[in-house]
């Protein structure tokens, strides 16, 4: 399974709301760049509480998506341009069910694993300025996801992202991201069980399935 990267992106936290700052607004890297443990050289987190770290380094958001947030939104400029939504990676022919928790792909050099699905904030809503993003999110599973860097190297855009490792046969980010955050969440305890167990899932999403046990 390979797709081609159409761009890599990077940004630096900024005045977002008032004393707020966020990383959101990224913008396309020419020639190569170097990914890291930590994430993309020249990229940044604000709220490092939330966001970034190792299971969070680098972000995937589905470029196809895009056309179902044009008729959602009635149109919007963001979507003209490159990151709508914050993400490092731009690529079409991957979606969160195809993608399975644990999945390695190889980009340019550098070895990147599926780590977790996206949970959207308010910061996606007021990036947009408009209400009701987070829910359509929640309802659709179109999260995106996080990389872990398994190596580090170096890519740039047009390079090809090769599945190279199978991650956890069954688990797609869409199935995960479903049993912890749609609203109407229908898993019992085997599955969450199951969830806690998925040895690629992040720390933080394994104690959310184990949260939901007890």
């Amino acid at each position: 399974m390979t797709v081609v990267v159409e761009a890599i992106c990077v940004g630096l936290p900024r005045p977002f709301n008032g004393a707020e700052l966020s990383a959101i607004a990224k913008t396309p890297v020419e020639g190569r760049v170097a990914i890291r443990s930590f994430g993309i050289e020249g990229d940044m987190v604000a709220d490092t509480r939330h966001h970034g770290g190792p299971d969070m380094a680098v972000h995937h958001y589905p470029h196809e998506h895009y056309v179902g947030w044009q008729d959602w939104l009635g149109g919007h400029d963001l979507l003209g341009g490159p990151a709508a939504f914050g993400e490092n990676l731009m690529s079409s022919g991957l979606t969160e069910n195809e993608v399975l928790i644990g999945d390695r792909y190889r980009l340019g050099t550098a070895v990147l694993e599926v780590s977790q699905g996206r949970q959207p904030c308010w910061k996606i809503e007021h990036h947009f300025g408009r209400k009701g993003i987070v829910a359509r999110i929640l309802s659709t599973h179109q999260s995106g996801w996080y990389y872990r860097v398994v190596e580090e190297g170096e890519a740039q855009a047009g390079d090809v992202l090769e599945r190279v490792e199978a991650g956890h046969e069954g688990w797609s980010v869409a199935r995960v991201f479903a049993a912890l955050y749609h609203p109407r969440s229908a898993c019992g305890k085997a599955e969450f069980e199951a969830i806690a167990d998925l040895a690629r899932l992040s720390t933080v999403w394994r104690d959310k399935a184990r949260a939901r046990i007890d």
